[in-house]
């Protein structure tokens, strides 16, 4: 992991702000979606990419209601 030499306060809210060079860098926009999770003693956040709701895979994915599934995934179901 890299520092960036970046602190930032929470506010009254528990809001933080992510500098602009890192959004820009991850090219994260006004109302992208991101992920909060926890990794041992860090929080991460991270861009939001769907996943296939079976295997986790993030390629060609199709969204059938609500929830995404990959081709490969897809052909099992049909399979059954």
């Amino acid at each position: 992991m890299k520092a960036t030499g970046v602190t930032r306060s929470l506010d009254h809210l528990g809001r933080i702000v992510i500098p602009v060079e890192i959004r820009r860098n991850f090219e994260i926009k006004e109302n992208d979606p991101l992920e909060i999770y926890v990794e041992d003693d860090r929080i991460i956040l991270q861009k939001y990419k769907p996943r296939c709701t079976f295997c986790g895979n993030d390629c060609s994915l199709t969204e059938f209601n609500g929830k995404h599934l990959c081709a490969e995934c897809i052909q099992q179901l049909k399979d059954i």
